[in-house]
């Protein structure tokens, strides 16, 4: 846990320095308060669906999408993002953990956007989506609406309300129902679910994997439609390649996206990360291991090493005590309920003070037996448990599973 809270802190300081930079491109509306983006009666607008490739960061890890509004008569080339926040609203970091970040539609001008996500070797590519003159200017005046002071400002949601859902809304409500996806978008045999799509996108970040699993809970392993699985922006970009919007009969479909731009393209050898060797799995094994090396000297010396179980069920009652927060009070759909609770207990931490005592005479502890008995049956049923737990979690489950018997067995050995 003190790794993901360091890796916290440098997330904030790296996004604060990149919303910094995003909003560089703001200032001359900001002194304006509000853009209105005219609406012309001649089709001189070209509207586009912008979608940047994956960093390497957890922020940015995802993609992003936006929209480009581009008049060449007008000398407009601007670009729509809803995925715009600050670390400088009041209580950032416990909000976000409730679920309660407000993000808001920026705009930023064309060029600044490509050049930005060209310094930081991200692809950016171009959907010119196919509009009529009356869509493109039911799209400005829903563009100048939700730009108004009052209205730019929105509750995100990673998985149901973000910088993709927000441009496909928009596009799909600009065509009144005609827009038809070339496949079933509300079956959800897909046999994807919100943390599968998730580790689509974290395979090279296996402590950003972790972290992640942590906190998803068993609502995060249902199975998803690929309407949901848009909140992905490569997966909006696939389907709407494949859309297309009706028309009368006897007319054929035409399609959604009637050309596709390389805007920034990086080369293969420069999007290669290589993880650390040092994975979540390896780690946890490795303690594993040690662990269980302790504990054998412990059985044999008859030392209760009560030192190793302050650390190891501090450290889980600490995580128990985040989790059962984020379970309890947090609006993210997907964190509850979270069986990784029956691991990481809050109850590790509140009755600390009680079983270690116990522990250092080698005493008896009932919390130590019927741990034992809970550990085991978690590692035994771990598949059938409704909930897809990280492979890093098993080594865990183990350390505490030899601690919480070897007590047990010491305390029968000293009894004899």
């Amino acid at each position: 846990m003190h790794y993901l809270c360091s890796q916290m802190r440098l997330i904030q300081l790296k996004y604060s320095l990149w919303v910094l930079m995003l909003l560089s491109g703001l200032n001359i509306f900001a002194q304006t308060r509000s853009l209105e983006l005219p609406v012309d009666t001649a089709d001189t607008w070209e509207v586009s669906l912008i979608t940047c490739g994956p960093g390497v960061e957890v922020y940015n890890q995802f993609g992003h999408s936006a929209i480009r509004m581009k008049n060449t008569s007008r000398d407009i080339d601007l670009i729509y993002n809803y995925g715009i926040f600050s670390f400088d609203i009041p209580n950032f970091e416990l909000r976000f953990t409730l679920g309660q970040t407000d993000y808001q539609l920026g705009i930023q001008y064309y060029k600044d956007f490509v050049d930005w996500y060209a310094y930081c070797n991200r692809d950016v590519r171009e959907q010119v989506i196919n509009l009529s003159m009356e869509e493109k200017n039911t799209l400005i005046k829903l563009l100048n609406e939700n730009y108004k002071p009052q209205n730019r400002v929105y509750r995100y949601n990673f998985f149901y309300d973000n910088c993709a859902t927000r441009p496909r809304d928009l596009i799909e409500k600009c065509l009144q129902g005609q827009l038809q996806y070339a496949d079933d978008m509300v079956s959800t045999s897909t046999g994807q679910s919100f943390r599968s799509v998730v580790h689509e996108f974290t395979t090279n970040n296996a402590w950003s994997q972790f972290g992640i699993d942590l906190c998803l809970g068993s609502e995060a392993d249902k199975p998803i439609s690929r309407r949901l699985m848009m909140f992905i922006p490569l997966y909006l970009e696939q389907y709407f390649n494949q859309a297309v919007i009706h028309t009368d009969e006897g007319t054929p479909n035409k399609p959604l996206v009637t050309e596709n731009r390389d805007i920034v393209v990086i080369d293969a050898a420069n999007k290669v990360h290589p993880d650390t060797p040092f994975t979540p799995f390896r780690c946890f094994t490795l303690l594993f291991i040690i662990v269980a090396g302790l504990s054998i000297y412990g059985i044999k010396q008859q030392k209760s090493l009560w030192g190793l179980d302050l650390l190891l069920f501090a450290t889980a009652g600490i995580a128990g005590c985040m989790l059962t927060f984020l379970a309890t009070f947090s609006e993210h759909p997907t964190v509850s309920p979270n069986y990784l609770l029956l691991l990481f207990q809050p109850l590790h931490l509140l009755l600390l003070p009680w079983f270690i005592r116990k522990v250092k005479k080698m005493q008896k502890s009932r919390y130590m037996v019927a741990l034992t008995i809970e550990l085991t049956l978690f590692i035994i049923l771990w598949v059938v448990i409704p909930q897809k737990f990280p492979l890093a979690a098993l080594p865990l489950a183990l350390c505490l599973l030899v601690r919480s018997t070897s007590n047990w067995l010491l305390s029968q050995a000293h009894r004899i």
